[in-house]
């Protein structure tokens, strides 16, 4: 144990001190703020005629809307199986242009055998974490919805939120789980009002604020130490290879 009066080592060898960079106050607080509508994409995941996972994505986006969204509802119909086909698929490409484009993300699954669908998991899995030099939905905010034939569950949200981790999305702390979506709706394929009605407004409202607060922000929030340090020597690589 250190003596009580000993000053302590804070001497940091192995940092490369040209790219570790104190926190930008002015940056983080006081960014230039976008005038123009926040950019949601939203993505449901069945295929089927009356598609509840669609009806709960067209409701939330009626809601962001009415707070001052801009939305796109990706439609999964004709998208190939991940690897199936190139990248330059017309569907991929819809998919992954819409993702750039988009500022927040809402993504609804229903629950079929304690998880999310494969059509839901074959848009995710069509979004890679870079294309050409862009990542498609690093800093993006997303929030996480699904729909359950039965009883209440969370098994597809907490798949999803593992999902936008790996995607590197700001997931926000709230979430939708509608249980017997079936009986939520009626024949017009409105949601009829209900708690689970409230929770998705609640959701949709958090996501709001979420991307409000953080789109001017996100590319200086996910600048990260190791990727500058990496961007070095490739640099410095590049630079040694042209005199050889």
């Amino acid at each position: 144990m250190p003596e009580q009066n000993q000053v302590a080592d804070d001497t940091l060898p192995n940092v490369d001190e040209e790219q570790f960079r104190p926190i930008d106050m002015q940056v983080l607080l006081d960014a230039a703020r976008s005038i123009h509508k926040p950019r949601v994409l939203m993505l449901y995941g069945s295929l089927r005629e009356r598609s509840y996972s669609r009806l709960v994505t067209e409701e939330a986006a009626r809601i962001l809307r009415r707070l001052g969204a801009e939305v796109r509802i990706f439609n999964p119909s004709g998208l190939p199986l991940p690897d199936s086909t190139s990248a330059e698929h017309p569907k991929v490409r819809e998919l992954r242009d819409l993702s750039i484009w988009s500022e927040a993300q809402v993504w609804c699954s229903p629950e079929r055998h304690g998880s999310m669908t494969g059509v839901m998991k074959a848009q995710i899995d069509w979004l890679p974490l870079s294309m050409g030099g862009v990542r498609p939905t690093q800093g993006r905010t997303l929030a996480v919805m699904q729909v359950s034939g039965g009883s209440q569950s969370f098994n597809a949200v907490n798949q999803l939120r593992i999902l936008g981790r790996w995607m590197r999305m700001v997931t926000i702390p709230n979430q939708s789980s509608v249980a017997k979506a079936f009986a939520e709706f009626d024949e017009a394929g409105r949601m009829k009002p209900s708690s689970y009605y409230n929770r998705i407004v609640d959701v949709m409202e958090e996501l709001m604020k979420f991307t409000l607060l953080l789109r001017d922000r996100s590319n200086y929030l996910t600048d990260r130490y190791s990727e500058r340090v990496e961007s070095a020597e490739e640099v410095a690589k590049r630079v040694n290879q042209r005199s050889i």
